[in-house]
């Protein structure tokens, strides 16, 4: 009896063991768990403008430049007074895509040259443009492994390749319909347009301040396109004339320049260089609705690049600026084309 005491015993105890193991496991302490590791927040990049005015902070003297508020924004500006006891006016300068305040070529050379033909002048730093930023490069997806080419000769072969084909196509559709894409621009050129004309506001504002009684807009390639669409769409009474040097609508941006320039009821002064058939193009169309707006206060004048002699082309292109900011006979000259 006493043997079979014993397997009774041992049978029972492996069988109670397997039901105090997960009783076991359950009572222990939990398992720690790792911890998950914030996300690093990498700061905003800057604008490419912010560092050019940063660049511009360290190489253009203390006293020229000044620190001017547009809304939220704060931008720098380039000021130099004219060199008279009596100036005749201020020039603020709008420059055009991919330059700064002082760019060597037109911006840089008339904000230096104009307080010796006794006009004050401004020169702007303007943000940088949602609306003809870089698109970005698309990705592109892992094409599934190539299948074996039907055979040709096969009469099953133009059944087999259809469905191939069509998964190829479906593939080339895009999320985004040209419509959104279009809504999209508008808003951005919208937002652009926002922006700029705050900065132009300030610089007004700034030119006042210095008991400017005159103020002209010069705008320097797309720049001359966003000064000429800030006067037609504010009217500024404060701004007397806008001068146009290698006027340039940017890409998609709508109106045209040359929708713009005959509503225009200042004196304009329209400077482009007829060395490339587009210039020249764009040129006369802007002269030729000029004319059948009747407009009385525009001068044109064409001029030739230097490439080889940039001091010299700068010199030619002031002599003509300041010739038409003199009160001269010839500067009333209407639709003057001229070389």
């Amino acid at each position: 009896m006493s043997f079979y005491r014993l397997a009774l015993a041992t049978v029972s105890l492996s069988l109670m063991l397997p039901c105090a193991l997960p009783v076991l496991a359950v009572d222990g302490p939990p398992e720690t768990e790792p911890a998950i590791a914030e996300p690093e927040v990498r700061p905003l990049l800057q604008e490419r403008s912010q560092e050019d005015a940063a660049a511009l902070e360290r190489q253009v003297a203390q006293d020229e430049q000044q620190l001017l508020q547009a809304g939220q924004d704060s931008f720098l500006a380039l000021w130099k007074p004219a060199n008279s006891s009596e100036p005749s006016g201020a020039v603020i300068i709008v420059p055009g895509a991919g330059e700064n305040a002082d760019w060597p070529v037109t911006v840089g050379p008339l904000r230096r040259k104009l307080p010796d033909a006794n006009w004050a002048s401004l020169s702007l730093s303007l943000p940088d443009m949602q609306s003809t930023a870089s698109q970005p490069r698309p990705v592109e997806q892992e094409k599934p492994p190539a299948e074996p080419a039907p055979n040709s000769s096969s009469k099953d072969a133009s059944t087999t390749a259809k469905p191939i084909e069509q998964a190829a196509s479906a593939g080339t559709d895009s999320t985004a319909t040209p419509l959104q894409t279009s809504e999209s621009f508008k808003a951005m050129s919208t937002a652009d347009a926002a922006r700029i004309y705050a900065r132009i506001d300030a610089a007004l504002a700034f030119a006042q301040q210095q008991n400017m009684r005159t103020v002209v807009l010069l705008g320097n390639g797309t720049g001359a396109y966003w000064a000429a669409r800030y006067i037609s769409e504010r009217k500024p009474p404060q701004i007397a004339k806008l001068i146009l040097v290698a006027a340039a609508t940017p890409d998609q941006v709508k109106p045209e320049l040359s929708q713009l320039t005959p509503n225009l009821t200042v004196g304009l002064l329209d400077v482009f260089y007829k060395d490339t058939v587009l210039a020249r193009k764009s040129a006369l169309q802007r002269l030729q609705a000029s004319k059948r707006a009747n407009r009385q206060n525009v001068v044109q004048v064409g001029l030739i690049a230097m490439p080889g002699n940039r001091e010299a082309e700068q010199e030619q292109l002031m002599r003509r600026v300041r010739g038409w900011l003199s009160p001269q006979p010839a500067a009333n000259e209407s639709h003057a084309a001229r070389e």
